[in-house]
């Protein structure tokens, strides 16, 4: 069974454009798609094929350097993430080529997302878009057309100290192009479509980082690309 022919998703899914209709509706405007819970484990966990898929919107950006009051959350958590910037539409069963062609690049991102439950229910999950609150992005444009993560290395700073690296960024992930590709497949299923200036946050590079009461600022660093930082209130 594909990920959207899953009734769990498909409620699921219907439910969250719904939701993100009225946001665009009230002014609001888009800014591309999430993928969550790819991991292996997560995958054996919802018993699901691939990815779930949820949705950005311009409201919920916070530029580099920014804040973020974390007043009436949950349970804040923190992912290192790469954003692919799609620079042109990516229609259904694109192949690998296709999608690469679509890429116009990369750059570091940060999403924060409030775990307001425990992940067990793919419907309630897309419901919720997948606990998605903000994404953090530098200002300056992409680098590496195509999406190529050769030489790439990821740093987490916290507390001026490194707290986790990586030199494969989609280890963690799965490959960003077979990303692009799932995300195509999955908005098309529901009669939406990759858009060009659009981006993708690809999910965690590292394992999820709770936010601790005390701390006051996190660091991503993607060399040789660049990196951004996000504070908390």
């Amino acid at each position: 069974m594909k990920l959207w022919e899953d009734p769990r998703v498909v409620r699921g899914m219907q439910a969250q454009l719904a939701a993100r209709r009225k946001r665009l509706d009230a002014g609001d405007q888009p800014l591309g798609w999430k993928v969550g819970f790819g991991a292996p484990a997560m995958l054996q966990l919802l018993n699901i094929p691939a990815p779930l898929v949820g949705f950005l919107t311009r409201n919920a950006r916070v530029q580099s350097g920014g804040s973020v009051s974390f007043t009436g959350w949950s349970k804040p958590v923190l992912e290192p993430e790469i954003a692919v910037h799609i620079g042109r539409d990516v229609p259904a069963d694109a192949d690998d080529e296709t999608a690469r062609a679509a890429v116009a690049g990369i750059s570091p991102a940060i999403e924060i997302v409030d775990l307001t439950a425990p992940p067990q229910d793919p419907e309630r999950i897309l419901r919720d878009n997948i606990y998605q609150r903000h994404v953090v992005l530098g200002g300056a444009g992409p680098a590496r057309a195509g999406a190529a993560a050769a030489g790439l290395t990821c740093r987490i700073i916290r507390r001026g100290a490194e707290s986790a690296r990586t030199t494969d960024p989609q280890a963690n992930t799965g490959e960003w192009i077979g990303i692009v590709r799932h995300v195509a497949d999955v908005l098309a299923s529901f009669g939406e479509r990759l858009r060009a200036g659009e981006i993708i946050i690809t999910g965690s590079v590292v394992p999820p980082l709770a936010i601790e009461p005390d701390e006051d600022a996190i660091a991503f660093e993607v060399d040789p690309i660049g990196g951004i930082t996000v504070r908390f209130e």
